[in-house]
């Protein structure tokens, strides 16, 4: 029997890249996805036939927590993980109090996002290890709730960029768009990584959400 799953995202970049993990296992069904809480538990309402949800945090319209919130109430025997690029611990306390029952951050592997999917629908709570590791926390200490930002200077042309790279376009289809050359677009995509200090496009668009330098 295939698993059947819903996602809430509205980063058409970062949904793919969850939609590619998914894939690599049959057993895995996604019925369908919205792009903001509302769209998405109307879509629910219509097809509430779904074993797991994946949600993100931040979306317009209504957020993660809010939607996941919803979800307990009309439908408790669907489980839900958060997959978001935010670990600060008043998301990760917000989510766990609206019922939320796994929360992994979107770099997870696909095993490990696989596995715990698994674990989630036999009961478990399936979450990134730093993240277990902050909720403990939570647990420990009252929450606070202050979190230093970190300070990342990118330039106009450079948040450009990256708003197109995030929309999934080519350095080709950017280079059009904004009428400088691929080179120059590979010039300023070597910038962004160094500024941001990743390694890849997912790594960078993750993290420019996650610093909202570009919107989710």
């Amino acid at each position: 029997m295939s698993i059947k799953i819903a996602i809430a995202e509205d980063n058409s970049f970062l949904l793919k890249a969850i939609l590619d993990k998914l894939a690599i296992y049959p057993d895995l069904e996604v019925k369908f996805h919205g792009s903001n809480g509302l769209e998405f538990l109307e879509k629910l309402h219509v097809d509430p036939n779904i074993h797991l949800i994946l949600m993100d945090i931040e979306m317009p319209k209504m957020n993660g927590i809010e939607t996941v919130a919803e979800v307990t109430k009309k439908y408790p025997h669907i489980k839900t993980i958060m997959l978001t690029v935010f670990d600060n611990d008043e998301h990760i306390f917000r989510a766990i109090q609206a019922g939320a029952n796994g929360y992994f951050l979107k770099e997870v592997s696909p095993p490990d996002l696989y596995q715990g999917i698994l674990d989630t629908l036999a009961g478990g709570a399936a979450m990134t290890p730093s993240i277990a590791l902050k909720t403990l926390k939570l647990l420990r200490n009252p929450p606070q709730f202050e979190e230093p930002k970190e300070e990342i200077k990118l330039t106009k042309r450079e948040v450009e960029i990256l708003e197109q790279t995030s929309k999934g376009l080519t350095y080709q289809q950017i280079s059009e768009n904004l009428f400088i050359s691929p080179k120059t677009v590979r010039k300023h995509t070597e910038n962004i990584y160094q500024k941001l200090q990743v390694h890849n496009k997912l790594e960078a668009v993750q993290k420019a959400v996650k610093n909202r330098i570009i919107e989710g």
